[in-house]
């Protein structure tokens, strides 16, 4: 990697200027050489709490705003994005690690979010009006008030975007705090919302770890939208326990199936199961966890190739040529978490087909790590965020079934087969948000809803669906004069 100096933050973003924090020291650290590349500061509760003010300042103009305008202030945000695309493409990969390739699909899609979110907002909140006989039944939507939007490291850009875009579009106004691992994707993002011109206290950024966030949950807000692991969005929940009125949005993740069944093309299967489980290094919510395979030759000639192809892709840092299919996992700390959840499973009684390993001192670079599963007794339900792969046998398709649905979880269950009976089959038996035919787990449309079931989410789908908990529906009866009717009910005289 090119030597640069380390870059300084520009600070917190508050009412549409950038505010020179005075909270602790944050760095973000490129995991694929472990080296700092950013420092600024985490916001202190005093500037959480002029950034709520501000938001709730901004509220009131923002949302009685007319659509169209709204609409504009995302569209020109879409244009900065594009003008600058190689180089927020550029610090996604320095700042998590993963190929200059996937980070331009990431772009693309920020990009693509605002013209999908203004149709979904047309179709799921576009006011109503029906005509009775007493009166006019009218269905308009509100925006909820301020809201919290919490970024993933995984996806910086996109996947907080995802949130913001259809909130902002709504009315709301916005409290966001990236993730800890990546504020310089944030903070280049909101610097181009600043030059789109949206009007101060709109959207607000604080950087910072824990301690920020709950900061952030403690103020009066009225939402509250995250996505992350299970056990975080837990806490969130019952944080909110006794505050009904907030909406919570949770995409919590997954322990994601994949039955591989009867194909020809055994090339495809094996090319799109690495798809499904080693792109992002592992580190998506729709990797499959757990590859479930025939007990058979064909099982057994697939294992072998996929193992073969594990064993060859190129990893390594993001500017390495030529270019790696997969980049490190988010911090050298992370990485050594998951190599010891890994060393659980094999002393638990997994057998290791292929290890996990630290590749390069000081980084988050791990090898894949494949994990024979079979002979486990209650295996583990748990999401590791890692490339490693844990593999199921199977005897029959029922079998098959069964073990897919051994999970709390329900996010992506995905099936490679050509059999169609079979693929009816596995849908009416398999409870997830996303069940794939023939597809990898990893691919998701946004025009589409993607939110799980179980452990995976709290029934608030997003992507297309975002919509739905960005806004509630307000029902009036409406007449434009008040007059009597034309006959009064009994026992009335007037």
């Amino acid at each position: 990697m090119i030597k640069t100096s380390i870059f300084n933050g520009k600070g917190q973003y508050i009412n549409g200027q950038w505010v020179k924090g005075q909270g602790t020291i944050l760095e973000s650290i490129n995991p694929g050489y472990g080296t700092v590349f950013w420092q600024g500061t985490s916001a202190t509760e005093q500037e959480v709490a002029e950034a709520y003010h501000a938001a709730q300042h901004a509220l009131f103009p923002w949302s009685t705003l007319d659509f169209q305008s709204r609409a504009n202030y995302t569209q020109k945000f879409a244009q900065l994005i594009e003008k600058k695309r190689h180089e927020l493409a550029n610090l996604i990969a320095l700042e998590t690690g993963k190929p200059l390739w996937e980070a331009h699909t990431e772009v693309n899609a920020v990009i693509g979010k605002i013209n999908l979110s203004i149709q979904a907002y047309h179709e799921r909140t576009e006011a109503k009006v029906t005509q009775t006989a007493e009166a006019n039944a009218c269905l308009r939507f509100k925006p909820h008030g301020v809201v919290v939007v919490l970024g993933a490291f995984n996806f910086p850009a996109h996947l907080s975007n995802g949130h913001i875009i259809p909130a902002l579009l709504a009315g709301n106004t916005i409290l966001y705090k990236p993730s800890e691992h990546t504020p310089a994707v944030a903070e280049f993002v909101m610097q181009c919302w600043h030059e789109s011109g949206l009007p101060p206290g709109v959207i607000n950024c604080l950087q910072g770890d824990v301690t920020c966030g709950k900061a952030l949950l403690s103020q009066e807000i009225q939402g509250v939208y995250f996505t992350g692991s299970y056990a975080t969005g837990l806490r969130i929940h019952q944080q909110f326990s006794n505050k009904p009125e907030v909406i919570l949005a949770l995409e919590m993740g997954g322990n994601n199936p994949l039955i591989i069944d009867e194909v020809i093309d055994l090339d495809a299967a094996v090319y799109n199961t690495l798809l499904s489980t080693l792109i992002t290094a592992g580190q998506r919510c729709t990797c499959a966890r757990r590859i479930i395979i025939p007990d058979s030759s064909q099982g057994d000639e697939f294992l072998n190739r996929f193992i073969n192809l594990c064993s060859s892709i190129k990893i390594g840092p993001f500017d390495q040529v030529p270019e790696p299919f997969m980049g490190p996992v988010i911090s050298h700390e992370q990485a050594l978490k998951h190599i010891h959840s890994q060393q659980k499973i094999i002393d638990a009684g997994g057998s290791p087909l292929m290890s996990m390993k630290l590749l390069i001192d000081d980084t988050g670079l791990l090898s894949p790590g494949i994990i024979d599963m079979t002979h486990f007794v209650n295996p583990p339900d748990e999401e590791v965020f890692a490339p490693l792969v844990q593999i199921y046998r199977y005897s029959d398709f029922e079998q098959a079934i069964t073990l897919a649905n051994q999970t709390r979880y329900g996010l992506v269950a995905g099936l490679f087969s050509d059999n169609e009976q079979h693929y009816r089959q596995f849908y009416q038996h398999t409870r997830a948000g996303l069940i794939n035919w023939n597809r990898p787990t990893t691919g998701a449309a946004s025009s589409l809803p993607f939110g799980g079931v179980g452990l995976s989410g709290n029934h608030r789908p997003s992507a297309y669906f975002a919509a739905d908990y960005c806004a509630y529906p307000v029902a009036s009866m409406e007449q434009p004069l008040l007059r009597m009717p034309e006959k009064m009910l009994p026992g009335i005289h007037v």
